[in-house]
Protein backbone atom coordinates (compact mmCIF):
# COMPACT_ATOMS: atom_id res chain seq x y z
CA UNK A 1 0.00 0.00 0.00
CA UNK A 2 1.19 3.32 -0.93
CA UNK A 3 1.54 6.54 1.09
CA UNK A 4 1.21 10.24 0.18
CA UNK A 5 1.02 13.53 1.84
CA UNK A 6 -0.49 16.14 0.96
CA UNK A 7 -0.15 19.54 1.97
CA UNK A 8 -2.73 22.68 1.82
CA UNK A 9 -1.32 26.19 1.34
CA UNK A 10 -2.94 29.13 1.79
CA UNK A 11 -6.17 27.74 3.13
CA UNK A 12 -7.79 27.76 6.23
CA UNK A 13 -8.16 23.44 7.08
CA UNK A 14 -11.26 24.08 9.29
CA UNK A 15 -13.02 25.96 6.33
CA UNK A 16 -11.90 23.65 3.64
CA UNK A 17 -12.39 20.21 5.76
CA UNK A 18 -15.81 21.43 7.11
CA UNK A 19 -17.92 21.15 9.79
CA UNK A 20 -16.80 18.06 11.59
CA UNK A 21 -14.90 16.95 8.78
CA UNK A 22 -17.83 16.71 6.27
CA UNK A 23 -15.51 17.35 3.25
CA UNK A 24 -13.13 13.95 4.59
CA UNK A 25 -16.12 12.36 5.11
CA UNK A 26 -17.43 12.71 1.32
CA UNK A 27 -13.93 12.06 0.06
CA UNK A 28 -14.11 8.60 2.16
CA UNK A 29 -17.30 7.76 0.93
CA UNK A 30 -16.33 8.50 -2.73
CA UNK A 31 -12.81 6.74 -2.05
CA UNK A 32 -13.81 3.85 -0.03
CA UNK A 33 -10.67 1.78 -0.85
CA UNK A 34 -8.46 4.79 0.25
CA UNK A 35 -7.61 5.66 3.53
CA UNK A 36 -7.52 9.29 4.84
CA UNK A 37 -6.03 10.63 7.98
CA UNK A 38 -6.51 14.68 8.06
CA UNK A 39 -4.01 16.13 10.73
CA UNK A 40 -3.92 20.01 10.70
CA UNK A 41 -3.39 21.10 6.78
CA UNK A 42 -2.10 18.03 5.52
CA UNK A 43 -3.96 14.99 4.57
CA UNK A 44 -2.23 11.48 4.44
CA UNK A 45 -3.46 8.98 2.25
CA UNK A 46 -3.00 5.37 1.82
CA UNK A 47 -3.74 3.14 -1.29
CA UNK A 48 -2.92 1.70 -4.85
CA UNK A 49 -1.13 4.44 -7.06
CA UNK A 50 -3.66 4.96 -9.76
CA UNK A 51 -6.47 5.81 -7.02
CA UNK A 52 -4.33 8.13 -5.22
CA UNK A 53 -3.73 9.97 -8.69
CA UNK A 54 -7.46 10.26 -9.23
CA UNK A 55 -7.84 11.31 -5.45
CA UNK A 56 -4.88 14.07 -5.63
CA UNK A 57 -7.23 15.01 -9.36
CA UNK A 58 -10.44 15.43 -7.53
CA UNK A 59 -8.62 17.34 -4.30
CA UNK A 60 -7.27 19.68 -6.65
CA UNK A 61 -10.66 20.49 -8.38
CA UNK A 62 -12.31 21.37 -4.70
CA UNK A 63 -9.58 22.70 -3.86
CA UNK A 64 -9.72 25.12 -7.17
CA UNK A 65 -13.54 25.49 -6.73
CA UNK A 66 -12.39 26.84 -2.88
CA UNK A 67 -10.20 29.22 -4.14
CA UNK A 68 -12.49 30.73 -6.03
CA UNK A 69 -15.93 30.47 -4.35
CA UNK A 70 -14.08 30.91 -0.87
CA UNK A 71 -16.75 27.96 0.31
CA UNK A 72 -17.81 24.42 -0.44
CA UNK A 73 -20.88 22.57 0.41
CA UNK A 74 -22.03 19.19 0.41
CA UNK A 75 -23.85 19.79 -2.97
CA UNK A 76 -20.80 21.45 -4.93
CA UNK A 77 -18.58 18.70 -3.77
CA UNK A 78 -20.94 15.46 -4.53
CA UNK A 79 -21.02 17.85 -8.52
CA UNK A 80 -17.15 17.90 -8.23
CA UNK A 81 -16.45 14.44 -7.19
CA UNK A 82 -19.14 13.16 -10.12
CA UNK A 83 -17.90 15.39 -12.66
CA UNK A 84 -16.14 14.87 -15.79
CA UNK A 85 -13.23 16.67 -14.41
CA UNK A 86 -14.21 19.86 -16.98
CA UNK A 87 -12.85 23.26 -15.60
CA UNK A 88 -16.49 24.24 -16.64
CA UNK A 89 -18.69 21.94 -14.27
CA UNK A 90 -16.49 23.48 -11.51
CA UNK A 91 -17.47 26.78 -12.30
CA UNK A 92 -21.23 26.33 -12.77
CA UNK A 93 -22.41 26.86 -8.98
CA UNK A 94 -22.93 30.71 -8.19
CA UNK A 95 -21.88 31.85 -11.80
CA UNK A 96 -24.12 35.02 -11.64
CA UNK A 97 -23.98 37.27 -14.51
CA UNK A 98 -22.87 40.41 -12.69
CA UNK A 99 -20.55 38.25 -10.11
CA UNK A 100 -17.00 39.40 -10.01
CA UNK A 101 -16.06 37.70 -6.92
CA UNK A 102 -17.01 35.04 -4.62
CA UNK A 103 -15.96 36.96 -1.78
CA UNK A 104 -15.23 35.69 2.10
CA UNK A 105 -18.01 33.56 3.51
CA UNK A 106 -19.51 33.61 0.11
CA UNK A 107 -20.01 37.13 -0.94
CA UNK A 108 -21.06 38.10 -4.12
CA UNK A 109 -19.24 40.50 -4.90
CA UNK A 110 -21.19 42.35 -8.10
CA UNK A 111 -21.29 45.97 -9.93
CA UNK A 112 -24.11 47.53 -8.25
CA UNK A 113 -25.20 50.52 -10.80
CA UNK A 114 -25.09 51.13 -14.28
CA UNK A 115 -21.28 53.21 -14.63
CA UNK A 116 -19.95 50.39 -12.25
CA UNK A 117 -21.32 47.60 -15.01
CA UNK A 118 -19.92 50.52 -17.30
CA UNK A 119 -16.26 50.55 -15.63
CA UNK A 120 -16.58 46.16 -16.03
CA UNK A 121 -17.14 46.44 -19.86
CA UNK A 122 -14.53 49.07 -20.27
CA UNK A 123 -11.66 47.17 -18.91
CA UNK A 124 -12.58 44.06 -20.79
CA UNK A 125 -12.07 46.09 -23.91
CA UNK A 126 -9.01 48.51 -22.84
CA UNK A 127 -5.93 48.45 -20.78
CA UNK A 128 -6.52 51.34 -19.22
CA UNK A 129 -9.20 52.82 -16.99
CA UNK A 130 -10.03 56.47 -15.91
CA UNK A 131 -12.57 55.52 -13.12
CA UNK A 132 -14.12 59.12 -12.21
CA UNK A 133 -16.60 60.33 -9.03
CA UNK A 134 -17.55 61.75 -5.70
CA UNK A 135 -17.34 59.45 -2.80
CA UNK A 136 -19.22 56.28 -2.11
CA UNK A 137 -19.89 55.43 -5.81
CA UNK A 138 -17.57 52.32 -5.73
CA UNK A 139 -15.21 53.74 -7.57
CA UNK A 140 -12.50 51.95 -5.66
CA UNK A 141 -14.36 48.93 -4.32
CA UNK A 142 -15.56 47.81 -7.87
CA UNK A 143 -11.69 48.30 -9.10
CA UNK A 144 -10.19 46.05 -6.54
CA UNK A 145 -12.85 43.47 -7.46
CA UNK A 146 -11.62 43.42 -11.31
CA UNK A 147 -7.93 42.79 -10.14
CA UNK A 148 -8.85 40.39 -7.43
CA UNK A 149 -10.92 38.51 -10.56
CA UNK A 150 -7.98 39.04 -12.78
CA UNK A 151 -5.97 37.20 -10.29
CA UNK A 152 -8.01 34.16 -9.33
CA UNK A 153 -8.62 33.67 -13.51
CA UNK A 154 -4.53 34.03 -13.92
CA UNK A 155 -4.98 37.03 -16.37
CA UNK A 156 -1.93 38.57 -14.16
CA UNK A 157 0.86 37.64 -11.71
CA UNK A 158 -0.01 40.84 -9.72
CA UNK A 159 -1.95 43.05 -7.70
CA UNK A 160 -0.35 46.91 -7.24
CA UNK A 161 -2.85 49.42 -5.39
CA UNK A 162 -0.59 52.22 -4.71
CA UNK A 163 -2.32 55.74 -3.57
CA UNK A 164 -0.45 59.52 -2.84
CA UNK A 165 0.37 59.94 0.50
CA UNK A 166 -1.50 63.04 0.50
CA UNK A 167 -4.31 63.85 2.75
CA UNK A 168 -5.93 66.58 4.37
CA UNK A 169 -2.92 68.67 4.62
CA UNK A 170 -1.63 66.06 7.20
CA UNK A 171 1.94 65.61 7.60
CA UNK A 172 3.34 62.13 7.19
CA UNK A 173 6.56 63.51 9.57
CA UNK A 174 4.29 64.20 12.56
CA UNK A 175 2.68 60.20 12.54
CA UNK A 176 4.23 57.86 15.14
CA UNK A 177 5.39 54.76 14.16
CA UNK A 178 7.86 53.37 11.51
CA UNK A 179 7.16 53.71 7.36
CA UNK A 180 4.51 51.30 7.57
CA UNK A 181 2.96 51.95 10.50
CA UNK A 182 2.61 55.88 8.90
CA UNK A 183 1.30 54.83 5.36
CA UNK A 184 -1.51 51.71 6.65
CA UNK A 185 -4.04 54.18 7.93
CA UNK A 186 -3.62 55.95 4.41
CA UNK A 187 -3.88 52.46 2.33
CA UNK A 188 -6.92 50.88 4.71
CA UNK A 189 -9.29 51.50 2.13
CA UNK A 190 -7.68 49.40 -0.07
CA UNK A 191 -7.06 46.69 2.50
CA UNK A 192 -10.53 46.63 3.56
CA UNK A 193 -12.13 45.65 0.31
CA UNK A 194 -9.33 43.20 -0.09
CA UNK A 195 -10.61 41.78 3.19
CA UNK A 196 -14.45 41.69 1.69
CA UNK A 197 -13.21 39.56 -1.28
CA UNK A 198 -9.72 36.81 -0.16
CA UNK A 199 -9.98 35.46 2.91
CA UNK A 200 -7.30 35.92 5.63
CA UNK A 201 -4.92 33.23 5.11
CA UNK A 202 -4.48 33.54 1.55
CA UNK A 203 -4.40 37.76 1.62
CA UNK A 204 -1.75 37.40 4.09
CA UNK A 205 -0.01 34.88 2.27
CA UNK A 206 -0.48 37.22 -0.97
CA UNK A 207 0.95 40.31 0.79
CA UNK A 208 3.73 38.43 2.34
CA UNK A 209 4.90 36.81 -1.03
CA UNK A 210 4.15 40.28 -2.77
CA UNK A 211 1.86 38.71 -4.97
CA UNK A 212 -0.50 41.79 -3.56
CA UNK A 213 1.54 44.88 -3.15
CA UNK A 214 0.05 47.84 -1.66
CA UNK A 215 2.57 51.16 -1.84
CA UNK A 216 2.36 54.77 -1.64
CA UNK A 217 2.84 56.39 -4.99
CA UNK A 218 6.51 57.65 -4.62
CA UNK A 219 7.72 53.48 -4.11
CA UNK A 220 6.66 53.31 -8.21
CA UNK A 221 9.25 55.43 -9.64
CA UNK A 222 11.79 53.30 -11.57
CA UNK A 223 9.96 50.11 -11.78
CA UNK A 224 8.18 49.19 -14.57
CA UNK A 225 4.75 47.13 -13.81
CA UNK A 226 4.33 44.00 -15.97
CA UNK A 227 1.98 41.59 -15.71
CA UNK A 228 0.39 43.25 -13.22
CA UNK A 229 -3.14 45.05 -12.19
CA UNK A 230 -2.72 48.22 -11.06
CA UNK A 231 -4.96 50.43 -9.43
CA UNK A 232 -3.81 54.23 -8.24
CA UNK A 233 -6.91 55.37 -5.94
CA UNK A 234 -7.56 59.02 -4.59
CA UNK A 235 -5.32 60.27 -8.36
CA UNK A 236 -6.74 63.60 -7.87
CA UNK A 237 -3.54 63.74 -5.20
CA UNK A 238 -0.76 63.61 -7.65
CA UNK A 239 0.44 66.42 -8.97
CA UNK A 240 1.96 66.33 -13.21
CA UNK A 241 5.14 64.38 -12.10
CA UNK A 242 3.44 61.96 -10.43
CA UNK A 243 1.01 61.28 -12.68
CA UNK A 244 3.42 61.35 -15.64
CA UNK A 245 5.55 59.01 -13.95
CA UNK A 246 3.05 56.71 -12.90
CA UNK A 247 1.40 56.30 -16.09
CA UNK A 248 4.61 55.56 -17.62
CA UNK A 249 5.14 52.27 -15.59
CA UNK A 250 2.77 50.35 -17.62
CA UNK A 251 4.76 47.16 -18.67
CA UNK A 252 3.30 44.41 -20.71
CA UNK A 253 -0.07 42.73 -19.71
CA UNK A 254 -0.63 45.15 -17.48
CA UNK A 255 -4.13 46.52 -16.72
CA UNK A 256 -4.00 50.03 -14.97
CA UNK A 257 -7.33 51.63 -13.07
CA UNK A 258 -7.37 55.15 -11.88
CA UNK A 259 -9.71 56.46 -9.93
CA UNK A 260 -10.11 59.77 -8.00
CA UNK A 261 -12.82 62.73 -7.32
CA UNK A 262 -11.56 65.86 -8.81
CA UNK A 263 -14.37 67.27 -5.74
CA UNK A 264 -11.67 66.56 -3.18
CA UNK A 265 -8.45 67.81 -3.88
CA UNK A 266 -6.03 67.53 -1.18
CA UNK A 267 -3.15 69.52 -2.93
CA UNK A 268 -1.52 72.79 -1.76
CA UNK A 269 -3.02 75.74 -3.34
CA UNK A 270 -1.83 76.80 -6.72
CA UNK A 271 -0.79 73.07 -7.71
CA UNK A 272 -2.66 71.58 -10.43
CA UNK A 273 -4.66 67.87 -10.13
CA UNK A 274 -2.88 65.54 -12.34
CA UNK A 275 -5.68 63.49 -12.52
CA UNK A 276 -7.82 66.59 -14.09
CA UNK A 277 -4.46 67.15 -16.73
CA UNK A 278 -4.70 63.50 -17.47
CA UNK A 279 -8.73 63.61 -18.70
CA UNK A 280 -8.02 66.10 -21.04
CA UNK A 281 -4.61 65.22 -22.61
CA UNK A 282 -5.54 61.23 -22.84
CA UNK A 283 -9.12 61.35 -23.58
CA UNK A 284 -8.55 60.74 -27.35
CA UNK A 285 -6.18 57.63 -27.19
CA UNK A 286 -7.22 54.34 -28.24
CA UNK A 287 -6.92 52.02 -25.36
CA UNK A 288 -8.01 54.72 -22.51
CA UNK A 289 -11.79 54.70 -21.22
CA UNK A 290 -13.03 57.24 -19.38
CA UNK A 291 -16.37 55.96 -17.27
CA UNK A 292 -17.98 59.07 -14.79
CA UNK A 293 -19.39 58.30 -11.56
CA UNK A 294 -22.13 60.44 -9.95
CA UNK A 295 -24.76 60.67 -6.91
CA UNK A 296 -27.07 57.99 -8.77
CA UNK A 297 -23.86 55.35 -8.35
CA UNK A 298 -23.62 55.92 -4.18
CA UNK A 299 -24.42 52.95 -2.49
CA UNK A 300 -23.52 54.25 1.42
CA UNK A 301 -25.68 55.38 3.39
CA UNK A 302 -28.88 56.77 1.90
CA UNK A 303 -27.99 60.63 3.22
CA UNK A 304 -24.54 60.66 1.42
CA UNK A 305 -26.41 60.94 -1.73
CA UNK A 306 -27.88 63.90 -0.34
CA UNK A 307 -24.64 65.28 0.99
CA UNK A 308 -23.25 64.97 -1.96
CA UNK A 309 -26.05 66.66 -4.04
CA UNK A 310 -25.95 69.72 -1.46
CA UNK A 311 -22.45 70.32 -1.88
CA UNK A 312 -22.55 70.37 -5.52
CA UNK A 313 -25.20 73.02 -5.49
CA UNK A 314 -22.90 75.29 -3.41
CA UNK A 315 -19.98 74.71 -5.14
CA UNK A 316 -21.77 75.60 -8.59
CA UNK A 317 -23.27 78.44 -7.45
Amino acid sequence: MNERIIELTEINPNDFFGAQNSTITQLKTFFPKIKIVARGNKLKIFGEPELLNEFEKRLEMLIKYFNRYNKLDENSIERILTSTGKEEEIRKSGKAKDVLVHGVSGKLIKAQTANQRKMVELMQKNDMLFAVGPAGTGKTYTAVALAVKALKEKEVKRIILTRPAVESGENLGFLPGDLKEKLDPYMQPLYDALRDMIPHEKLESHLEKGVIQIAPLAFMRGRTLDNAFVILDEAQNTTHAQMKMFLTRMGMHAKFIITGDPGQIDLPRRQVSGLKESLLALKDIEGIAQVYLDDKDVIRHRLVKKIISAYKSIETE
